[in-house]
C-alpha cells in the first residue's frame, strides 16, 4: 500500500493505472515533436494519406483496450500478488512484501529478467499471429492498419491481442522476475514508455533508446511496412529472437531529399 497526500492506494491500482497515465503523456510529448519534418521516419503527407484507419479511431480503440486491460490487470495483478506473497513470505500479508530488501543489483536482475521473459512471450505470440492467417486477419491486422507508426498508436490492437500480449505477457514477467508490485509499477511504466517510442516515427539524436537498444523507432517501423512484414517480430527491448530464428531484416537509414529519414532494407528490396 501506497500513501499519496492522505489517501493509501493499493499497489495493484498503480501498477494497473500508472503505465496507462504514462502512455498518454509520453505520447503527448511526441505529438509536440512530430511536426519537425527533419526527424520523421515518414513524411507527415505519409501519415494522414496511407494510414488505414483515423486518428480519432485508433484513440477510442486504445481508450477501450485500455479499459478492459484495466480491468483484467487488476485481477491478474492480485492473482499473481498472491503467489508472489507466498513465494516470498510464505503468507499472503502484502505489508510483508515491503521488507524485500532493495539493492541495485537486484533490481537491475529482476529488470533483464523480466524484460527477457516479456521479449520471448511477445516474439512467439507475434511472430504466430503473423503466420496464422486468421489470426492476422481478425486480430492482429488491425495494428498494422497503421502503415506509418505513431505515438499514441502503439497500442492500437484488438483487444485479444492486448490480452495475450501485454496483460498475460505482463503478468508471466512479473511472476518470474520475483519483483515486487512496487518494483512492477516502474517496471511496467517503462515498458510502456519503450512501446511508445518504438512507434514514434521518429529519429531523435541522443535518443538513449535508440543508443542502448537495436530494437528501437526505425527497426520496428521496418516491420510496419509491406517488405518487412515477415521480418523484425521482436518487441519491446531486444532483437535476440529475431537474430536466432533468422527474422532479422537488417536495414539502413538514409536521409530523405524532403526531410527527415527513410528506413530501406539491405537484403529484401521494396519491389519484393
Amino acid at each position: 500500500m501506497m500513501m499519496i497526500g492522505s489517501f493509501a492506494v493499493s499497489d495493484e491500482f498503480l501498477g494497473t493505472f500508472v503505465p496507462i497515465m504514462v502512455y498518454w503523456v509520453y505520447s503527448g510529448m511526441y505529438i509536440c515533436l512530430g511536426s519537425m519534418e527533419r526527424y520523421r521516419l515518414h513524411s507527415k503527407v505519409d501519415e494522414d494519406e496511407k494510414n488505414l484507419v483515423t486518428k480519432s479511431a485508433v484513440v477510442k480503440g486504445v481508450l477501450l483496450q485500455q479499459t478492459l486491460q484495466a480491468i483484467i490487470s487488476v485481477i491478474l495483478f492480485k492473482a499473481s500478488l498472491s503467489l508472489y506473497l507466498f513465494k516470498i513470505t510464505g503468507s499472503d500479508d502484502a505489508d510483508a512484501a515491503t521488507t524485500q530488501q532493495f539493492s541495485l543489483l537486484l533490481l537491475a536482475r529482476q529488470f533483464i529478467i523480466a524484460m527477457l521473459v516479456i521479449d520471448t512471450w511477445q516474439y512467439f505470440i507475434h511472430r504466430y499471429m503473423h503466420l496464422n492467417k486468421f489470426l492476422y486477419k481478425h486480430i492482429h491486422s488491425q495494428h498494422h492498419r497503421l502503415i506509418v507508426p505513431y505515438s499514441y498508436g502503439a497500442l492500437y490492437n484488438h483487444p485479444l491481442e492486448g490480452l495475450l500480449l501485454d496483460t498475460i505477457g505482463g503478468a508471466l514477467s512479473f511472476l518470474f522476475s520475483g519483483m515486487s508490485p512496487r518494483t512492477a509499477i516502474f517496471f511496467f511504466s517503462f515498458a510502456t514508455i519503450k512501446t511508445v517510442d518504438d512507434h514514434c516515427g521518429l529519429w531523435l539524436p541522443g535518443n538513449p533508446f535508440h543508443v542502448f537498444f537495436s530494437n528501437n523507432s526505425a527497426y520496428h517501423d521496418v516491420h510496419h511496412q509491406l517488405y518487412g512484414s515477415k521480418y523484425n517480430f521482436s518487441q519491446p527491448f531486444f532483437v535476440m529472437w529475431d537474430r536466432i530464428l533468422g527474422t532479422y531484416l537488417p536495414y539502413s537509414l538514409e536521409k530523405r531529399d524532403t526531410g527527415g529519414f527513410e528506413t530501406r532494407p539491405i537484403k529484401v528490396s521494396k519491389d519484393e
